[in-house]
Protein backbone atom coordinates (compact mmCIF):
# COMPACT_ATOMS: atom_id res chain seq x y z
CA UNK A 1 0.00 0.00 0.00
CA UNK A 2 2.79 2.04 0.62
CA UNK A 3 4.33 1.44 -2.91
CA UNK A 4 1.17 2.54 -4.74
CA UNK A 5 2.07 5.99 -3.86
CA UNK A 6 5.81 6.38 -3.20
CA UNK A 7 7.86 9.34 -1.99
CA UNK A 8 6.13 9.90 1.47
CA UNK A 9 7.33 9.44 5.20
CA UNK A 10 7.04 7.51 8.05
CA UNK A 11 6.20 9.39 11.21
CA UNK A 12 3.52 8.51 14.47
CA UNK A 13 0.21 9.59 14.87
CA UNK A 14 -1.39 8.62 18.34
CA UNK A 15 1.68 6.69 18.69
CA UNK A 16 1.06 4.20 15.96
CA UNK A 17 3.47 4.06 13.06
CA UNK A 18 2.03 6.50 9.70
CA UNK A 19 3.08 6.12 6.34
CA UNK A 20 2.06 10.04 4.97
CA UNK A 21 2.37 11.14 1.38
CA UNK A 22 0.82 14.14 -0.19
CA UNK A 23 -1.66 13.46 -3.30
CA UNK A 24 -3.36 15.86 -5.08
CA UNK A 25 -3.98 18.91 -2.99
CA UNK A 26 -4.30 15.99 0.10
CA UNK A 27 -2.69 13.57 1.65
CA UNK A 28 -2.77 9.76 1.76
CA UNK A 29 -2.22 7.64 4.94
CA UNK A 30 -1.46 4.20 5.78
CA UNK A 31 -2.08 2.77 9.18
CA UNK A 32 -1.27 -0.92 10.07
CA UNK A 33 -4.03 -1.28 12.86
CA UNK A 34 -2.91 -5.44 12.94
CA UNK A 35 -4.82 -8.42 13.10
CA UNK A 36 -8.81 -8.79 14.31
CA UNK A 37 -11.25 -6.70 14.90
CA UNK A 38 -10.27 -5.10 18.46
CA UNK A 39 -7.32 -3.93 16.96
CA UNK A 40 -8.59 -2.45 14.29
CA UNK A 41 -11.74 -0.65 16.26
CA UNK A 42 -9.06 0.98 18.25
CA UNK A 43 -6.76 1.99 15.33
CA UNK A 44 -9.40 3.54 13.71
CA UNK A 45 -10.68 5.36 16.81
CA UNK A 46 -7.69 6.87 17.17
CA UNK A 47 -6.27 7.82 13.39
CA UNK A 48 -10.54 9.39 12.57
CA UNK A 49 -10.24 11.30 15.42
CA UNK A 50 -7.52 13.53 14.41
CA UNK A 51 -8.56 15.46 11.54
CA UNK A 52 -11.36 14.70 8.84
CA UNK A 53 -11.30 12.53 6.16
CA UNK A 54 -12.67 12.34 2.55
CA UNK A 55 -12.52 8.28 2.64
CA UNK A 56 -11.44 5.53 4.59
CA UNK A 57 -10.05 2.22 3.36
CA UNK A 58 -10.17 -0.81 4.58
CA UNK A 59 -7.28 -2.52 2.29
CA UNK A 60 -5.05 -5.31 2.36
CA UNK A 61 -5.73 -9.35 1.72
CA UNK A 62 -9.18 -11.38 2.20
CA UNK A 63 -10.10 -14.79 1.59
CA UNK A 64 -13.04 -14.99 -1.19
CA UNK A 65 -16.00 -16.40 -0.53
CA UNK A 66 -16.96 -16.68 -4.37
CA UNK A 67 -15.43 -18.19 -7.00
CA UNK A 68 -12.14 -16.27 -7.61
CA UNK A 69 -8.15 -16.48 -8.80
CA UNK A 70 -5.20 -15.43 -5.93
CA UNK A 71 -4.99 -12.02 -6.45
CA UNK A 72 -7.99 -10.84 -7.81
CA UNK A 73 -9.71 -7.38 -6.21
CA UNK A 74 -12.67 -7.68 -3.63
CA UNK A 75 -14.62 -4.04 -3.24
CA UNK A 76 -17.02 -3.90 -0.80
CA UNK A 77 -19.32 -0.88 0.50
CA UNK A 78 -20.64 -2.92 3.19
CA UNK A 79 -19.43 -5.29 5.73
CA UNK A 80 -21.05 -7.22 8.87
CA UNK A 81 -19.30 -8.72 12.09
CA UNK A 82 -19.84 -12.59 12.59
CA UNK A 83 -19.75 -12.97 15.98
CA UNK A 84 -19.86 -16.52 17.55
CA UNK A 85 -21.73 -17.48 13.97
CA UNK A 86 -24.04 -15.08 14.12
CA UNK A 87 -23.68 -12.57 11.05
CA UNK A 88 -24.60 -8.91 12.65
CA UNK A 89 -25.90 -5.65 10.59
CA UNK A 90 -24.16 -4.96 7.87
CA UNK A 91 -22.67 -1.32 8.10
CA UNK A 92 -21.99 1.67 4.86
CA UNK A 93 -20.92 4.73 5.00
CA UNK A 94 -21.81 6.27 1.28
CA UNK A 95 -19.85 9.59 -0.07
CA UNK A 96 -19.00 11.31 -2.73
CA UNK A 97 -14.91 10.37 -2.52
CA UNK A 98 -15.85 6.63 -1.96
CA UNK A 99 -18.48 6.79 -4.94
CA UNK A 100 -15.39 8.34 -7.58
CA UNK A 101 -13.37 5.35 -6.37
CA UNK A 102 -16.04 2.86 -7.13
CA UNK A 103 -16.78 4.66 -10.82
CA UNK A 104 -12.70 4.31 -11.27
CA UNK A 105 -12.43 0.36 -9.79
CA UNK A 106 -15.41 -0.46 -11.88
CA UNK A 107 -14.63 1.41 -15.00
CA UNK A 108 -10.82 0.73 -15.26
CA UNK A 109 -10.18 -2.12 -18.37
CA UNK A 110 -7.08 -3.13 -16.45
CA UNK A 111 -9.12 -4.05 -12.88
CA UNK A 112 -11.51 -6.67 -15.25
CA UNK A 113 -10.65 -9.01 -12.33
CA UNK A 114 -12.21 -6.73 -9.34
CA UNK A 115 -15.54 -8.30 -8.02
CA UNK A 116 -17.90 -5.59 -6.27
CA UNK A 117 -20.10 -7.22 -3.72
CA UNK A 118 -20.98 -8.04 0.65
CA UNK A 119 -17.85 -8.57 3.09
CA UNK A 120 -17.86 -10.64 6.43
CA UNK A 121 -15.40 -9.42 9.18
CA UNK A 122 -14.97 -12.80 11.20
CA UNK A 123 -13.69 -12.32 15.37
CA UNK A 124 -11.25 -15.18 14.57
CA UNK A 125 -9.30 -16.57 11.12
CA UNK A 126 -11.63 -18.82 9.66
CA UNK A 127 -9.12 -21.80 8.17
CA UNK A 128 -11.52 -24.58 7.45
CA UNK A 129 -12.82 -24.97 3.93
CA UNK A 130 -15.94 -26.20 5.02
CA UNK A 131 -16.42 -23.28 7.10
CA UNK A 132 -15.66 -21.08 4.31
CA UNK A 133 -18.53 -22.65 2.38
CA UNK A 134 -20.87 -22.36 4.64
CA UNK A 135 -20.64 -18.99 5.50
CA UNK A 136 -20.54 -18.22 1.79
CA UNK A 137 -24.03 -20.26 1.35
CA UNK A 138 -25.56 -18.33 4.14
CA UNK A 139 -24.75 -14.72 3.22
CA UNK A 140 -23.86 -14.77 -0.38
CA UNK A 141 -21.10 -12.55 0.76
CA UNK A 142 -17.51 -12.15 -1.34
CA UNK A 143 -15.26 -11.54 0.66
CA UNK A 144 -13.87 -12.53 4.22
CA UNK A 145 -11.74 -10.35 6.54
CA UNK A 146 -11.46 -9.86 10.50
CA UNK A 147 -10.86 -5.88 10.25
CA UNK A 148 -13.50 -4.35 7.88
CA UNK A 149 -16.83 -4.26 9.67
CA UNK A 150 -14.41 -2.65 12.67
CA UNK A 151 -13.36 0.24 10.73
CA UNK A 152 -16.48 0.54 9.26
CA UNK A 153 -18.26 0.85 12.54
CA UNK A 154 -15.39 3.57 13.46
CA UNK A 155 -16.10 5.82 10.03
CA UNK A 156 -19.74 5.88 10.69
CA UNK A 157 -19.27 7.05 14.00
CA UNK A 158 -16.87 9.53 12.55
CA UNK A 159 -19.18 10.82 9.45
CA UNK A 160 -16.28 9.46 7.30
CA UNK A 161 -17.09 7.71 3.74
CA UNK A 162 -15.85 3.85 3.91
CA UNK A 163 -14.86 1.59 1.16
CA UNK A 164 -12.95 -1.95 0.89
CA UNK A 165 -10.27 -2.40 -1.61
CA UNK A 166 -8.84 -5.93 -0.92
CA UNK A 167 -6.81 -8.72 -2.56
CA UNK A 168 -8.04 -12.41 -2.48
CA UNK A 169 -4.93 -14.65 -0.69
CA UNK A 170 -6.61 -17.89 0.13
CA UNK A 171 -9.54 -19.19 -1.90
CA UNK A 172 -12.88 -20.52 -0.89
CA UNK A 173 -12.17 -24.39 -1.21
CA UNK A 174 -8.63 -24.12 -0.07
CA UNK A 175 -7.92 -25.48 3.49
CA UNK A 176 -5.28 -23.25 5.31
CA UNK A 177 -2.13 -25.24 6.26
CA UNK A 178 -2.78 -24.90 9.91
CA UNK A 179 -4.87 -22.91 12.96
CA UNK A 180 -3.62 -19.43 12.97
CA UNK A 181 -5.45 -18.61 15.45
CA UNK A 182 -3.08 -19.95 17.83
CA UNK A 183 -0.75 -17.51 17.21
CA UNK A 184 -2.79 -14.61 18.17
CA UNK A 185 -2.57 -15.68 21.84
CA UNK A 186 -0.71 -14.57 24.07
CA UNK A 187 1.30 -17.86 24.55
CA UNK A 188 -0.29 -19.20 21.46
CA UNK A 189 3.02 -19.41 19.71
CA UNK A 190 4.39 -22.63 21.60
CA UNK A 191 1.27 -24.52 20.51
CA UNK A 192 1.62 -22.45 16.99
CA UNK A 193 4.84 -24.39 16.53
CA UNK A 194 4.22 -27.98 18.00
CA UNK A 195 1.58 -27.87 15.53
CA UNK A 196 4.28 -27.19 12.81
CA UNK A 197 6.26 -29.59 14.31
CA UNK A 198 3.77 -32.42 14.89
CA UNK A 199 2.68 -32.13 10.83
CA UNK A 200 5.53 -30.95 8.44
CA UNK A 201 3.66 -31.14 5.83
CA UNK A 202 2.10 -28.01 7.03
CA UNK A 203 5.49 -26.17 5.95
CA UNK A 204 4.66 -26.92 2.21
CA UNK A 205 0.92 -25.25 2.72
CA UNK A 206 2.70 -22.37 4.69
CA UNK A 207 4.78 -21.80 1.68
CA UNK A 208 2.46 -22.12 -0.82
CA UNK A 209 0.14 -19.49 1.01
CA UNK A 210 3.49 -17.33 1.20
CA UNK A 211 3.89 -17.37 -2.49
CA UNK A 212 -0.02 -16.66 -2.77
CA UNK A 213 0.73 -13.47 -0.23
CA UNK A 214 2.84 -11.88 -3.09
CA UNK A 215 0.68 -12.08 -5.54
CA UNK A 216 -2.31 -10.58 -3.93
CA UNK A 217 0.24 -7.83 -3.11
CA UNK A 218 1.01 -6.85 -5.66
CA UNK A 219 -2.19 -7.02 -7.27
CA UNK A 220 -3.35 -4.94 -4.89
CA UNK A 221 -0.51 -2.71 -5.36
CA UNK A 222 -0.86 -2.38 -9.20
CA UNK A 223 -4.90 -1.65 -7.86
CA UNK A 224 -4.31 1.47 -5.77
CA UNK A 225 -1.88 2.62 -8.19
CA UNK A 226 -4.06 2.70 -11.07
CA UNK A 227 -6.96 4.25 -8.90
CA UNK A 228 -4.21 7.23 -7.66
CA UNK A 229 -3.38 7.60 -11.83
CA UNK A 230 -7.00 7.79 -12.32
CA UNK A 231 -7.79 10.30 -9.73
CA UNK A 232 -4.86 11.92 -8.84
CA UNK A 233 -2.83 11.40 -12.09
CA UNK A 234 0.15 9.88 -10.06
CA UNK A 235 2.27 7.62 -12.21
CA UNK A 236 3.38 4.70 -10.32
CA UNK A 237 6.99 5.28 -10.89
CA UNK A 238 6.86 9.03 -9.52
CA UNK A 239 8.40 10.26 -6.45
CA UNK A 240 5.55 11.97 -4.42
CA UNK A 241 6.10 15.26 -2.26
CA UNK A 242 6.89 14.51 1.10
CA UNK A 243 4.62 15.64 3.71
CA UNK A 244 6.68 18.25 5.94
Amino acid sequence: MRAAVPGGRMDRVQGRPRYCASVGVGEYWVIQTGVGPQKAHAAARDVLSQQAFALAVSSGFACALTQAAIGDILIGTRAAAVRDGEVLDYLEVAGDERQRWCAMLSGSEALACATFGLFLSADRIVYRAAEKVALAERTRATGLDMESAALASEARAAQVPFLIVRSVSDLLREELPLDFNLFLRPTGWVKGVGALLAHPSSLLGLNRLRKQSAIAAAALTKSLQIVFNARFGVRPDSRMTMTP
